[in-house]
């Protein structure tokens, strides 16, 4: 008897083995208890939702194996065939329902508020938030929340930085789910979640829209898994179990009318209820680019001058700086600016973004600027210094001017890369142009409108400027033919 259990149990593994693994795609930058890296064997990953994906793996015979994805990209991922099944507390909207193939929620979240603790008593509720800072994730439930409350609303890129952010006095609340916030008040002190919740969500799994017949049967090993009480197990082990989830689970088995699938949604209204928020951040796209355009020249001409008429101590300073920049990436150096600082000087988001974007470009500028002042004939100079001309004079009569016309091509160049780079500061809660329609496509479930609009006005910026340096290099040959 023993024998044929063993042969049986041989054969089931050797089909297990042949068998394709269950690719499932999620997020382990959010961390525990979602997605984490084992610190025991960062090569593996643990969390909730790492053993609700073995379990529904195990279900179909299968083994279950973790693609790595950004959160905000899951969908389109899975659309597109990079892995099974998408989930990392991904949350259950209309837009997924009616973009995706999705399965029955296997988790039930509040939405709640988190406060300082000197503030519990003052901030209890939205209205009580009027005017103030309130942060949260892009592209969520609680996002499309706070877009209707008469609130300032941050948005970020990660759930890490909100609670910062808070402690630190940049926000005056944070509305996120309640296991993000009792995992982040535990890490941040000096923190207090208000336990009346704002909203009510889900998290589900989504799949491919042609992928229904895999979906289904997920959907059976789901409920059979709340059945016989290993989801509970699960999410006792993560400390996420509470009092919610029993009529959850009781709801979500009395339910036995499948999940219709919707046809693509056409997404005129959300086009329409978007477009002024797309409109705005172009306006901030706009704004902050100029702004970083015009410190990075006045910098740059700076650092040039420097390293050209400086001396030996001067231009060695300068070229450090000129490569460490150059030689960092631009994302780090914001982060360091907002969040590396934050201990010394708290920069407003905006304000970092630009020295950031300044400071960054300022460095690239330079060498543009130095190169053109080399490039001006020699001869030319000594004629102007024959002539009686001061070193400032001769830069300002002779060599500026000429500089400036070579130089002027590769600064429209960098206008235009730098208005595109504008993009970064996203990380550091400035919502600018890509952030937003990144949003706007996260919340109706595509990217083919957004995308458009977002190039369309992306062109309606950058043309304007290329046109106007065209014009002023004709009239700069003009005037020196």
């Amino acid at each position: 008897m023993n024998d044929e259990l063993e042969m049986l149990a041989a054969l089931l593994a050797a089909v297990v083995t042949s068998l394709p693994p269950l690719r499932w795609g999620g997020d382990a930058e959010g961390g525990a208890p979602f997605v984490e890296a084992d610190p025991n064997d960062p090569s593996k990953v643990r969390g909730f939702d790492v053993e609700v994906a073995e379990e529904m793996a195990k279900g179909l015979g299968r083994r279950a194996e973790f693609v790595q994805v950004a959160f905000n990209s899951i969908d389109q991922s899975v659309q597109r065939g990079d892995f099974d099944i998408g989930m990392s507390g991904v949350e259950e909207t209309p837009a997924r329902r009616a973009a995706l193939a999705t399965t029955v929620p296997y988790y039930e979240f509040h939405e709640v508020l988190t406060v300082r603790s000197e503030d519990r008593g003052r901030f209890r509720t939205l209205a009580d938030l009027r005017g103030r800072r309130v942060g949260t994730l892009g592209a969520t439930i609680a996002y499309e929340r706070l877009r209707s409350e008469p609130v300032n609303l941050i948005s970020y890129e990660d759930d890490v930085h909100p609670y910062s952010d808070l402690r630190e006095g940049r926000l005056d609340a944070v509305l996120l789910d309640n296991v993000i916030a009792a995992r982040s008040t535990r890490r941040v002190g000096g923190l207090y979640t208000q336990s009346q919740p704002v909203a009510t969500g889900h998290y589900i799994i989504v799949l491919a829209r042609d992928n229904a017949k895999l979906r289904d049967r997920i959907n059976e090993i789901l409920k059979a898994r709340m059945r016989d009480g290993t989801l509970e197990r699960i999410y006792r082990n993560w400390g996420i179990w509470d009092g919610y989830q029993p009529s959850f689970f009781s709801s979500v088995l009395a339910a036995h009318t499948e999940i219709a699938d919707r046809g693509p949604r056409t997404a005129d209204r959300e086009v329409l209820a978007y477009l002024p928020a797309l409109l705005r951040a172009s306006v901030v796209t706009i704004i902050l680019s100029c702004a970083s355009m015009a410190l990075a020249i006045l910098v740059g001409t700076g650092i040039a001058t420097g390293r050209v008429y400086g001396n030996v101590i001067v231009r060695s300073i300068l070229t450090t700086y000129v490569e460490v920049i150059r030689g960092t990436p631009v994302l780090l150096q914001l982060f360091v600016l907002y969040y590396g600082l934050s201990a010394v000087i708290r920069l407003p988001a905006f304000l970092a973004a630009l020295l950031g974007l300044g400071l960054n470009y300022a460095a690239y500028e330079s060498e543009i600027y130095r190169g053109s002042l080399e490039a001006v004939p020699r001869g030319q100079l000594e004629a102007a210094r024959t002539l009686g001309l001061t070193e400032a004079q001769v830069l300002r009569l002779v060599r500026g001017p000429q500089a400036f016309r070579l130089a002027l091509p590769p600064m429209t160049n960098d206008f235009v890369a730098l208005l595109k780079d504008s993009s970064l500061v996203s990380v550091i809660t400035v919502v600018e142009l890509t952030k937003q329609t990144s949003i706007f496509a996260a919340n109706i479930g595509s990217w083919v409108v957004p995308g458009a609009l977002c190039a369309a006005l992306y062109l309606l910026l950058s043309l304007p400027l290329s046109r106007l340096a065209m014009r002023l290099e004709r009239r700069w040959k003009a005037a020196t033919s």
